[in-house]
């Protein structure tokens, strides 16, 4: 753990699917150790995954793309006006071509 940049105690939340990976007592120590909620995919749902991954590929490639940030409080400010970009703006294939918001409202 002394390998990370970075105080641990202020991440809230840790995601991952259920691979053999993930399931050890060394992440799970550390987990607790430094109150982080551990989050996971339902038990014999893919598509949990899916989503999750769909979601983060969108992060890298529209909204990090090489980007530098000068603060994490600049990384912050931005990141939150991308995902009222990507809920009220963006439009989404799979919810014919409306947004997030827009589809959620119409169902």
């Amino acid at each position: 753990m002394s390998q990370i940049p970075m105080n641990l105690q202020t991440i809230e939340l840790f995601h991952s699917d259920r691979g053999k990976e993930f399931d050890n007592h060394l992440i799970d120590e550390c987990l607790t150790a430094f109150g982080i909620k551990r989050s996971l995919s339902h038990k014999g749902c893919p598509y949990d995954n899916a989503i999750a991954e769909s979601t983060f590929k969108a992060v890298k490639t529209e909204f990090v793309s090489n980007t530098i940030f000068d603060s994490l409080a600049q990384l912050k400010l931005e990141f939150n006006h991308y995902v009222d970009w990507f809920n009220y703006n963006r439009l989404h294939s799979t919810l014919n071509y409306q947004s997030p918001i827009e589809y959620k409202r119409n169902r």
